[in-house]
C-alpha cells in the first residue's frame, strides 16, 4: 500500500472500530467483569454481535449516533460549526433515542443557548466529567488528523465543551484525537503519550498521566469507568495489553461497568493502529446506526466507511 491508501485504512479502522465496539458492548452495559468471555470463551466462535439490554444484535448506541452527527455537521458545513452540532445533537436528544447520557441529556434539554448550556450546566451541578464527549470522538478524530497536533487537540475541546463543562472531559478528548492522528501516521500512540501529556492543559495533566502509565490497570480505577479519564485509561490498557483489534474489544468489554463506551473508545484506537480489515466481517455485518431524529435513517458499515472516506479527506 502506499502511504495514502494505508493512512485511508486506518482512519476506516478507527470509525467503524469504534462503532462496532460500541455494539459489542452495548448488551453487557453495567455486567460483571469477564461477561463477554464467559459468554463467547473461544475467539472467532462467532455470535457475539449477540443483542441485549434493548439492542438489536448490531445496534450501535448513542455513542456511535453522535460521531454519525458530528461526523455529517463536518461534511456538510465545511469545516467545525459548532452551532450546527449542537442543533444536530438537539434534534436528536429531543426523538427519545434509547441511551443517551444523563450530562448530555440536561444540556441538550435545557433550553440555553449553544454556547453556554454547558457551562450553566456544570455551574449548578458540578458534575460534568463523564465520558459522552469522549465516546462520540472517532469521526472528529479522522477529519482533523491531517491538520495536525495544536489543531486537532482544539477541535476536541471545543467539541467536548458543547455538552460537557468540566475541562477534564475536553483533556480526555483531546488526548483521543491525538492518539488517534498518529496512529494514523502509522506510529506508535502508546510510545507518543508521554509527549501528547505533555500538551494538556497542567491542572488535568497528573491526573491523565496516572491512568495512562504503562504499569496503569483498570482495577486500580478510583471512579467508575463512566468518568473520562478511567474510561480513556481502560481503552488504553486494552490496547497496549493485546496485540489484535479482537483482543483489545474483549478485553474492554470484559473490565464491565460502561461497556459500550470503553469498548467504543477501544475499538477507535484499535482500529486507527491496525486497520479497517483487521475488524471481523461477522462483526461489521450486522452493525447499523439508527438515527433517531433524522428520519428512519440507518447506516449500516459500507455508509460508515464512506462517511469515515469523506472525512478523512
Amino acid at each position: 500500500m502506499t502511504a495514502a491508501s494505508l493512512r485511508l485504512h486506518r482512519a476506516l479502522g478507527a470509525v467503524v472500530g469504534s462503532a462496532v465496539g460500541d455494539a459489542l458492548g452495548a448488551p453487557f452495559e453495567f455486567g460483571p467483569e469477564g461477561a463477554f468471555s464467559a459468554r463467547f470463551p473461544e475467539p472467532g466462535q462467532g455470535g457475539e454481535m449477540c443483542g441485549g439490554g434493548g439492542w438489536e444484535p448490531g445496534e450501535a448506541t448513542d455513542d456511535t449516533q453522535m460521531a454519525v452527527l458530528v461526523g455529517e455537521s463536518l461534511l456538510e458545513c465545511g469545516g467545525l460549526e459548532l452551532p450546527d452540532v449542537f442543533r444536530r445533537f438537539r434534534r436528536w436528544a429531543a426523538s427519545d433515542p434509547k441511551d443517551i447520557g444523563l450530562q448530555t441529556e440536561a444540556v441538550l434539554g435545557s433550553g440555553d443557548p449553544w454556547d453556554l448550556a454547558a457551562a450553566l450546566h456544570f455551574q449548578t451541578s458540578q458534575r460534568a466529567a463523564g465520558n459522552g464527549a469522549l465516546m462520540r470522538a472517532a469521526t472528529s478524530a479522522v477529519h482533523f488528523a491531517p491538520q495536525g497536533r495544536d489543531a486537532t487537540m482544539d477541535a476536541a475541546r471545543r467539541l467536548s465543551a458543547l455538552t460537557h463543562g468540566d475541562r477534564a472531559a475536553w483533556e480526555g478528548t483531546a488526548v483521543l484525537h491525538e492518539s488517534v492522528r498518529i496512529a494514523l501516521t502509522g506510529a506508535d500512540p502508546l510510545t507518543a503519550l508521554p509527549d501528547t501529556l505533555a500538551a494538556l492543559h497542567p491542572d488535568h495533566r497528573p491526573r491523565y498521566a496516572t491512568v495512562l502509565a504503562p504499569d496503569w490497570h483498570p482495577d486500580q480505577a478510583t471512579e467508575f469507568n463512566g468518568a473520562v479519564w478511567p474510561c480513556l485509561g481502560s481503552a488504553v490498557w486494552a490496547l497496549r495489553t493485546t496485540a489484535s483489534y479482537e483482543d483489545a474489544v474483549r478485553a474492554a468489554i470484559d473490565l464491565g461497568g460502561d461497556t459500550d463506551t470503553v469498548a467504543a473508545v477501544a475499538g477507535c484506537l484499535a482500529g486507527a493502529v491496525y486497520g479497517i480489515t483487521a475488524i471481523p466481517d461477522r462483526w461489521t455485518v450486522p452493525l447499523h446506526v439508527p438515527l433517531p431524529g433524522f428520519g428512519e435513517r440507518v447506516l449500516r458499515a459500507p455508509e460508515l466507511t464512506e462517511l469515515a472516506r469523506r472525512l478523512s479527506g
